[in-house]
């Protein structure tokens, strides 16, 4: 198979906190895709929010995978290092007249708006949308009602195979660029998985709805769209998702106590 022809492949952790269960079962099931499909492996570093990101959990994010088997092809992509990327991808979307600045705090939205985006937190009504803003000291938001009219009303995608139409409406008018750090997950990860060349994106469920706004950023940038495989999130006793902020027990732990990869692996119910 050509070099051109293998399939890319990806992990996107941020360090943030140390690696649990959770991000394991993310990282293995891409690695071991990868290996099966004669693909490459790519480790990213997603650590455009410099307030949370530490250079300990980073160190520990590499130790973690490499304990658990896991090698990725170098220099790994750190996104902290490739703001003028997504800088130019706003400016695209800016002579699009897609951008304008939003002024508004959470309790402000939270007042003003009783509908819920799809993540279940208040949806943006509008409030700075039309108004003379300045953008200094402003967030960017995407202007959603002329973004769709460009894409014809709905994005798919493809889903283990099977087609997925959705409305991108429904997250109203999303945050592309955060006041603090000029950027935003949603840019960010999209640009870095088209610079990358990655084909499938393998992430947990968590994520599902957010794939509407990243197949409307890769159309309105003229991107190409991955495959998406959105896996079953690993939970806790109490049926919650692992988190790091409610401190579920990091993979460093799990070690210093004594389990193996294979452990973390049967754990997980990976072969």
């Amino acid at each position: 198979m050509s070099e051109d022809a293998r399939k890319i492949f990806r992990f996107a952790p941020s360090p943030n906190g140390y690696l649990h269960l959770g991000h394991a079962y993310s990282a293995l099931l891409d690695f071991d895709l990868a290996q099966r499909e004669g693909g490459r492996f790519l480790l990213r570093i997603e650590d455009i929010d410099q307030g949370r990101a530490r250079p300990e959990f980073e160190a520990a994010i590499y130790e973690d995978l490499a304990w658990l088997g896991l090698s990725w092809e170098e220099p790994v992509r750190r996104q902290s290092e490739h703001l003028d990327d997504y800088a130019a991808a706003l400016a695209e979307l800016d002579a699009l007249d897609l951008l304008y600045p939003c002024v508004c705090s959470r309790a402000d939205i939270a007042g003003a708006s009783g509908a819920r985006d799809l993540d279940g937190a208040p949806l943006y009504p509008g409030t700075c949308r039309g108004k003379r803003l300045a953008r200094a000291g402003a967030n960017l938001r995407l202007d959603m009602a002329k973004a769709v009219a460009l894409v014809g009303g709905e994005v798919s995608w493809f889903e283990h195979g099977k087609e997925i139409v959705a409305a991108p409406q429904e997250w109203g008018d999303v945050v592309l660029a955060r006041k603090d750090i000029g950027t935003s997950y949603h840019i960010a990860v999209t640009i870095d998985d088209a610079l990358q060349g990655v084909t499938d994106v393998v992430r947990g469920r968590d994520l599902y709805e957010a794939t509407r706004i990243h197949r409307l950023l890769q159309e309105l940038l003229g991107l190409p769209a991955p495959a998406y495989r959105h896996h079953a999130l690993v939970l806790d006793e109490d049926g919650r998702k692992l988190a790091k902020s409610r401190l579920s027990k990091p993979l460093r732990d799990l070690r210093a106590e004594g389990a193996t990869p294979a452990d973390v692996r049967a754990m997980l119910d990976l072969p």
